[in-house]
C-alpha cells in the first residue's frame, strides 16, 4: 500500500523558528491566528493522515487529531524546570498502544526548525517497569531478541537511547550482547532528518519507513515491559 502524501506548510517552520526567537505571551497572543493556521490545523491533517497507514503497521494504535491526544500542547510545564520560556518551539506528536498514560513505548516525531526527528520506544521507565525490563533482558530468549532488534538498528544507522548506567545492576548475568542493555533506565531508537523534508512530498513515505523499520523495538516494549 503506497503511503499517502502530505507536506507542512513552509509557514509551519517559520511559525516555529520565530516562536524560539520571541517566547513569551504577549508574541504567542499576538500570533495565535498563526497557531491555528500553521501549527495545530497541519498537525491534525498528519494525524489524520498516517493513522490508518499506522494500523497497518500496528493494529490498534492510537493516532487522536487532537492536543494531549496524538499532538502535544504547545505549552512548557515550567514548574519543576529552570527554563521558564512558556512555550515549546517545536511540534511533537505521540501514537500509541492501550491507554495513552500507560503506555510504556510508542512511536513519536518531532518537528523543528533545526530538523525532523522521527523514532519509537520507551524514553523513561518507572520502577516497576525497570524491574520487568531488565527480567526479560536477562530471559534468554527475550533479551537475545532485543539484542538482536537493536543490532540490526544500528547497523542501519540508527540512534539508540537511554544508556544512563555505567554499570549492570548486581545479580544479573548475561552474555556480551545483552550486558550494555541492562545498562539502560529507557530504550528509544531514532533518526534524524532535516527541517525541509517537513515541506516535501517525501515526508511521509519517510516517515512510514523509520517507524515500520522501529516497530520490533516498540513490540518488543509493549510485549515484553508494559
Amino acid at each position: 500500500m503506497p503511503s499517502p502524501r502530505f507536506v507542512f506548510p513552509p509557514e509551519t517552520l517559520q511559525f516555529l523558528a520565530e516562536l524560539g526567537a520571541h517566547n513569551d505571551k504577549a508574541w504567542f497572543t499576538a500570533n495565535r491566528d498563526r497557531y491555528q493556521a500553521a501549527y495545530l490545523d497541519p498537525a491534525t491533517a498528519l494525524v489524520l493522515i498516517v493513522g490508518p497507514a499506522l494500523q497497518d503497521l500496528i493494529p490498534g494504535i492510537a493516532a487522536e487529531p487532537r492536543v494531549n491526544g496524538s499532538i502535544f500542547r504547545i505549552n512548557r510545564d515550567t514548574r519543576f524546570s529552570k527554563d521558564k520560556t512558556p512555550y515549546k518551539a517545536h511540534l511533537d506528536f505521540w501514537f500509541w498502544e492501550g491507554d495513552r498514560k500507560d503506555a510504556v513505548s510508542g512511536l513519536f516525531l518531532r518537528i523543528a526548525p533545526a530538523g525532523i526527528t522521527v523514532g519509537a520506544g520507551a524514553h523513561g521507565f518507572d520502577r516497576s517497569r525497570l524491574a520487568r525490563y531488565r527480567a526479560a533482558v536477562a530471559d534468554p530468549t527475550a533479551g537475545r531478541e532485543l539484542a538482536a532488534a537493536v543490532t540490526r538498528l544500528q547497523r542501519r544507522g540508527h540512534e539508540i537511547g537511554g544508556e544512563t548506567y555505567t554499570r549492570i545492576p548486581r545479580g544479573f548475568s548475561v552474555d556480551a550482547d545483552c550486558e550494555r542493555l541492562l545498562r539502560h533506565s529507557a530504550l528509544y531508537a531514532h533518526a534524524q532528518l532535516t527541517a525541509a523534508l517537513a515541506t516535501e512530498p517525501e515526508l511521509v513515505p519517510k516517515l512510514m519507513k523509520l517507524w515500520r523499520a522501529f516497530v520490533p523495538l516498540h513490540a518488543w516494549l509493549t510485549t515484553h515491559v508494559e
